[in-house]
């Protein structure tokens, strides 16, 4: 994942989308801003993550991973120190969390119910950013976007086992369940499909008219991808098939994607201050449900699948402080004690 509010170039959508119409009936997938948690502080943000089993909610902030209750948006606990803090994945059958940390290119284990931390990996590769636990084979995958790899680590030991070359700067990856990865590559407009047990890439295909995909949700049923790109489109694949089935416009600046099962839904979180929500009406058709604001900035999300409630971080922002040579183009300043969890409902 990028530092926040990155810059997204805006491209007309393609004539060759296939959308559908809205439709009143599925009006109850429509999302509204019940909540906003402020956990204050300083620092930027990266990767939350929902876990409905343990009712917990980890938001990357700063150097610290924040642990907050999602019923009531109280923090519990947190996950520190983890320079660099990209994204957060859960084991629960292991009782362990992991944390990828971009500044010293490790991963920091913790146990979920403690918060304390048990284990640092050293991993041969920089800026390791998204992160993932495949159940099937019990190994988590750092995607490392400074060395265009993926790193596989044993799940229970903390060994690390290989180092894959994915030949371009990974992105967002999900786990479908049954043995495989898929991750967006970034600078190449692909997705990959990877073994984690080889492990291997073994197969990729572009996400064309898609560019620069980052955020990625799978409806693990009906084997599709949901590839939130930079040109403002949400490209659907067809994991089996590897194909593009459809795209449709999402806001600018999306970082994130979800999926809700319960209720059929596609959802991109843009830094404009969007939410995009697409129903799956079937597995090759999509319809542009809505778009609902939020708020400046909230461009990572996470989804409760129990609840379908939606969590996205922003902050409140202050003038770019002034050019160097190092930063000419400096982006806005986050004003402190604003960082907020922006809670919507159905």
């Amino acid at each position: 994942m990028k530092t926040p509010l990155r810059s997204i170039a805006l491209v007309a959508l393609s004539v060759a989308t296939l959308v559908l119409p809205p439709r009143a009936a599925h009006s109850g997938a429509m999302l509204h801003v019940a909540q906003h948690w402020t956990i204050g502080g300083d620092g930027g943000w990266d990767y939350l993550t929902a876990d409905s089993a343990s009712g917990h909610l980890f938001v990357s902030h700063g150097a610290a991973v924040e642990v907050l209750d999602m019923a009531s948006g109280k923090r519990i606990g947190r996950v520190e120190p983890t320079p660099g803090v990209h994204g957060i994945a859960i084991a629960p059958e292991l009782g362990r969390g992991y944390v990828s940390c971009g500044r010293d290119s490790s991963i920091v284990v913790f146990d979920v119910k403690t918060f304390a931390v048990v284990q640092r990996v050293v991993l041969p590769a920089r800026n390791p950013d998204a992160i993932v636990y495949e159940p099937v084979s019990r190994r988590v995958l750092t995607f490392n976007g400074g060395s265009s790899n993926a790193c596989v680590v044993d799940a229970a030991s903390g060994r690390l086992l290989d180092t894959l070359s994915l030949a371009g700067r990974p992105e967002f990856a999900v786990a479908d369940g049954r043995g495989r990865v898929f991750a967006n590559i970034e600078d190449r407009g692909e997705l990959v499909e990877i073994d984690p047990v080889k492990p291997a890439v073994v197969r990729r295909w572009s996400l064309a008219p898609g560019v620069e995909p980052s955020g990625l949700a799978m409806d693990r049923a009906h084997r599709r991808l949901f590839s939130g790109c930079g040109n403002q489109k949400l490209v659907v694949s067809d994991a089996d098939g590897a194909r593009v089935i459809t795209t449709l416009p999402i806001g600018e600046g999306v970082d994130a994607c979800g999926y809700d099962a319960r209720r059929h839904v596609a959802i991109a979180s843009n830094g404009d201050g969007t939410l995009t929500v697409v129903r799956e009406e079937s597995p090759e058709y999509f319809n542009l449900a809505e778009t609902d604001t939020t708020q400046r900035g909230a461009r990572t999300m996470a989804l409760d699948p129990s609840t379908s409630r939606v969590f996205v971080v922003t902050a409140q922002f202050g003038p770019p402080p002034a050019p160097t040579a190092d930063r000419p183009r400096p982006r806005a300043s986050i004003l402190p004690g604003t960082f907020e969890v922006i809670v919507l409902e159905p």
